[in-house]
């Protein structure tokens, strides 16, 4: 027996176990990395082409089944994919021989857009509202109609998007022999002086009289706003998130969290306030916040801090109290200036499960465990050769950039966004020494990094070739040049395949696995 564990006895008689099971329960080997390969590019660009900044995508959003995406951009507009590798099987048959099959990785089309949001003007504070979309979250769907919530800074709004079908009107008496005379339509106007002047149609005059017949032989896809969620929030909604009863939704901003209702547009409970009484005593702001997957009275929300706070609805009306918090102290003297501004939690996000809680600040990825505040289970480092610069990187503003994260269904990988279009992907099973780097183009692993690590790297290993005098661009620690200009901030993770769907720009890329 391998692995120093000792052999099960055995009876004289027993017959040997074959040899697919002759190791009892062997240690799991290290997952092997995925070789993730180029999939479907939406909106790309052409060489040298300008992009609007309209265009940009803010948003990126897998529907609960993953049949369906939808994305958000700068301009207020919402746009929907819908998968079509995916057939409904009629019968016992078809599904038997689809499960025999060649897998394919799944592919989407464009299904139709709308316009969600437009600028706004708050003439009380003075106040341009932008129109771009921070959020997109799936609603449950019913009777064959898409629901999603769409926000701004300001404006949450509830939207049902259906196939309506186009209603047409056959089968008219008309003659379609006789010209149009005088621009009346054929057949019309060319009834017989007796019938034109008033008198009663007599039996037998026309030879058959259809009734007209209304048919719908074409769709088209409508859109339709059903609620507009309003006037709730004094600064800007930075995340949105469904509860899993199906009837309410939490809308946050940097100091207050709304429990709405979704059928009640004009009533909300504030549930979460950490607006102190005297502003200038304001240490810290809400980042992100959302609903546990599965326990509807279960909350988490992240601070400007590095913490996350779990938070349980059923304490008090009032959330002022966390049930759990989880926070990394820093190390003795190693604090900065810049300390606090990286330790900022940008996105949480929970694992399928509910057991883990995933969060990014600017440095690292991290992923917790509900059930142990003591500490993170596991950090990622996402782009450590930035650390020398973080000087340049506040000077230019980079420093607040917002990364979002994602899991995989069986969270067993984690993936989150860097510069130069690339997004990391990192195995979080036992043993698993995971890291992989792929850049939003049809070559996806051009940019491989050599000896990728999961703990913290000294500083003194790092390459410090930067060129001087540039704002934006520099060499990693592979010798790589990057670029602060291009920077992959959006991206989700296939509820239950291994696709990732990321936004470089006003491009969206898709990668399978």
């Amino acid at each position: 027996m391998m692995n120093g564990a000792a052999a099960p006895e055995r009876s004289p008689s027993a017959s040997p176990p074959p040899p697919a099971q002759a190791q009892a329960q062997p240690s799991p080997s290290p997952m092997q990395p995925f070789d993730w390969k180029f999939s479907q590019v939406f909106g790309e660009r052409s060489a040298g082409e300008e992009v609007q900044d309209v265009d940009i995508i803010s948003a990126i959003e897998f529907n609960k089944s993953g049949h369906h995406l939808a994305t958000g951009d700068r301009g207020g507009r919402v746009v929907l994919f819908e998968r079509t590798d995916v057939k409904d099987h009629t019968c016992r048959k078809d599904a038997e021989k689809a499960d025999y099959s060649i897998s394919r990785h799944p592919e989407f089309r464009y299904k139709t857009e709308f316009q969600s949001h437009e600028p706004e003007f708050d003439y009380l504070k003075s106040l341009e509202i932008e129109e771009k979309i921070n959020q997109i979250k799936w609603c449950q769907a019913a009777n064959g109609a898409l629901f999603l919530l769409s926000t701004n800074d300001k404006t949450i709004k509830f939207w049902k998007v259906q196939e309506k079908k186009i209603k047409k009107v056959s089968e008219m008496n008309l003659d379609r022999s006789t010209a149009p005379a005088n621009g009346s339509p054929g057949g019309v106007g060319h009834l017989s002086p007796s019938h034109s002047n008033g008198n009663a149609l007599k039996p037998g005059v026309f030879a058959s009289l259809r009734m007209p017949v209304v048919t719908s032989q074409e769709t088209s896809l409508a859109a339709t706003c059903r609620r507009v969620y309003a006037h709730a929030h004094d600064y800007h909604i930075n995340s949105i998130s469904n509860n899993s009863d199906g009837e309410t939704f939490i809308s946050a901003d940097d100091l207050r969290i709304n429990l709405w209702n979704l059928e009640i547009s004009n009533q909300s409970f504030n549930i979460i306030d950490v607006k102190p009484t005297n502003m200038e005593d304001l240490t810290e702001v809400i980042t992100s916040a959302e609903f546990h997957p599965t326990h509807c009275n279960t909350l988490a929300y992240s601070s400007s801090k590095g913490s996350i706070r779990l938070v349980d609805l059923r304490q008090s009306a009032l959330c002022d109290t966390h049930s759990q918090i989880f926070e990394q102290h820093e190390a003795p003297g190693s604090r900065s200036f810049f300390t606090e501004i990286i330790a900022s939690i940008s996105d949480i996000k929970f694992s399928k499960d509910g057991r883990h809680i995933l969060s990014r600040d600017y440095m690292t990825l991290k992923l917790w465990d509900v059930k142990m505040n003591s500490g993170p289970v596991a950090t990622f480092q996402v782009h450590e050769y930035l650390r020398p610069k973080l000087c340049d990187l506040y000077e230019n503003d980079s420093i607040f950039d917002k990364f979002e994260c994602c899991q995989s269904g069986d969270g067993l990988r984690v993936a989150t966004g860097s510069y130069s279009n690339i997004f990391r992907v990192f195995g979080v099973g036992t043993g698993s020494n995971e890291a992989t780097t792929l850049e939003a183009t049809r070559n996806p692993t051009r940019r491989q990094l050599q000896n990728p690590t999961r703990a913290a790297r000294s500083m003194n290993t790092l390459t410090r070739a930067v060129r001087r005098g540039g704002e934006s661009t520099g060499i990693d620690a592979n010798g790589n040049s990057y670029d602060l200009s291009t920077k992959l901030l959006h991206l989700a993770w296939h509820p239950s395949e291994n696709l990732i769907a990321c936004a470089a720009a006003n491009s969206l890329y898709m990668y399978y696995a």
